[in-house]
């Protein structure tokens, strides 16, 4: 997701995943004390599952006490009403023996809920839904055991304006509306455990207005179907994702599908206002794909493309997991920097938002790497002109002062500046590019954190680079342009 101001990034006008070292300290939050039992029958009594999991910027965001695997989403929507009637099935494995616990939805009214088929007690406090099934001690769930929960809910999904004063969640549009979850939005459109740290598969149907496309994340499951008035699509995610990195676009769109070498689904829907002005762009999907698999290892996901709708007001691109959202016709630089975030950012996700550095700074080097070869931009020039910007100096990369911050220049600009610096140390182009291809494939979709690159950093090339780290990821001055 670059932003207006991040350095290198021209301004935007136009299944349980595998758990990491990185996502520990995440897990011990996701669990609380240890269940009692009672006195008499020796019965699993259970313990509220935690209503957030502490993260550094967003504490309430997330939940604990269970894992999700899988969503199962079926929504009807209105665009003329800007409103959903939706279903959601949410298949998850009990971290803890749980009395109750907890799901992130903003907005929308919970019409029933039912766990295990049994039906749950739902209270609601802001954005945390409680749910409950425990009045019987056997009926409580227990640890390792895995459960799934139906919440039937409807309304009009808000739009989010998150601490930096951009918007998300759900965006109406001219011609239907726009689903953007970064970093809470998801919130507005499904229930879930919305933190980065719990990532699940996806399936999605969506019933629209006859004339309209919904576009989702991942592969078509089958052919778009019509009965009357109305057109439902299906959409398959097979691996991990991050809640953030769901999208759905209602409206109408200009479709292509083909397939690329190894496989690969290359699916792209733009608004037709911007079909001529992204169709030279487009087209060269397939080839940046492949470009940055020579760099960064093998294309993580079945599917790869963008979505394209005029909102000029949501004022970025974002990562949507497979397919790229861009707010009108990209150009190369901004496609390179959303498509490497497929690697950095989506399949190895950050563990917590202070990790947000990991995505931008090393989507932001591809796009050094890009001009570099391509263009005959030396990196080292484009780290010059970063080193240049005083915006870049804020704050380190890897210590934003608060949530407003973690998209702001020094996370991008100063993010990649750390990534060139740890080039010069291997000082082999090969090598350099091993060691990013082999921090994708360890963490490949996983949750991974700062600590966790910097020892894999130093364990891959034998250096001590407390020094790197402590002047150019942690420092809060600018240290000389050759240390």
């Amino acid at each position: 997701m670059p932003s207006d101001t991040a350095s290198g990034t021209a301004p935007t006008t136009a299944h349980a995943p595998r758990r990491t070292a990185g996502a520990a300290a995440l897990l011990l939050a996701l669990a609380v004390l240890a269940p009692a039992c009672t006195a008499d029958t020796g019965a699993v009594e259970g313990t509220p599952g935690a209503s957030g999991v502490r993260d550094p910027y967003f504490p309430k965001l997330g939940n604990g006490g269970y894992d999700v695997t899988h969503y199962d989403l079926t929504l009807d929507v209105d665009p003329d009403e800007q409103t959903l009637r939706g279903t959601a099935v949410i298949t998850a494995r009990a971290t803890q023996d749980l009395s109750s616990f907890n799901l992130d939805l903003a907005g929308l009214t919970v019409d029933s809920a039912t766990v295990e088929g049994r039906p749950a007690a739902v209270n609601r406090a802001g954005n945390e839904l409680t749910l409950r099934t425990d009045a019987k001690v056997e009926d409580r769930l227990h640890k390792g055991e895995t459960f799934r929960t139906v919440v039937r809910y409807s309304g009009s999904p808000k739009t989010i304006t998150d601490a930096d004063e951009s918007e998300e969640g759900w965006l109406p549009t001219d011609d239907g509306a726009l689903a953007l979850g970064e970093p809470a939005g998801s919130m507005a459109w499904f229930p879930g455990n919305h933190h980065p740290g719990d990532k699940a598969a996806y399936d999605l149907e969506v019933t629209v207005p006859k004339g309209l496309t919904a576009v989702s994340n991942g592969v078509p499951a089958g052919p778009p179907t019509t009965a009357g008035e109305r057109t439902t699509y299906r959409w398959h995610t097979a691996e991990p994702m991050a809640s953030y990195l769901a999208t759905l676009a209602v409206g109408r769109f200009t479709t292509k599908a083909s397939t690329m070498a190894g496989g690969i689904t290359v699916f792209t829907a733009v608004d037709p206002q911007s079909a001529k002005a992204s169709a030279r762009t487009l087209a060269r999907v397939p080839e940046v794909v492949a470009w940055e698999a020579e760099h960064f290892g093998p294309y993580p996901f079945s599917a790869t493309g963008a979505i394209i709708d005029r909102k000029d007001d949501a004022g970025y691109a974002l990562e949507t997991q497979n397919r790229p959202f861009f707010p009108g016709p990209p150009d190369m630089d901004l496609l390179v920097h959303e498509m490497a975030h497929q690697w950095f950012g989506d399949s190895v996700t950050p563990a917590t938002w202070r990790d947000m550095w990991l995505n931008e700074g090393l989507a932001t080097y591809a796009q050094w790497l890009w001009a570099e070869e391509k263009e005959d931009v030396p990196a080292r020039e484009s780290f010059d002109e970063a080193y240049e910007d005083e915006d870049n100096w804020a704050f380190p990369p890897a210590d934003p002062p608060s949530a407003a911050d973690i998209s702001e220049s020094p996370v991008y600009g100063r993010g990649a500046m750390v990534i060139h610096k740890i080039r010069e140390v291997v000082d082999d182009d090969e090598d350099f590019f091993a060691l990013l291809a082999g921090w994708t494939k360890a963490h490949r979709h996983g949750n991974a954190s700062t600590a966790d690159f910097t020892a894999y950093v130093e364990e891959e090339t034998g250096e001590d680079l407390s020094d790197l780290w402590k002047n150019w990821l942690y420092g809060s001055s600018r240290p000389a342009a050759d240390d």
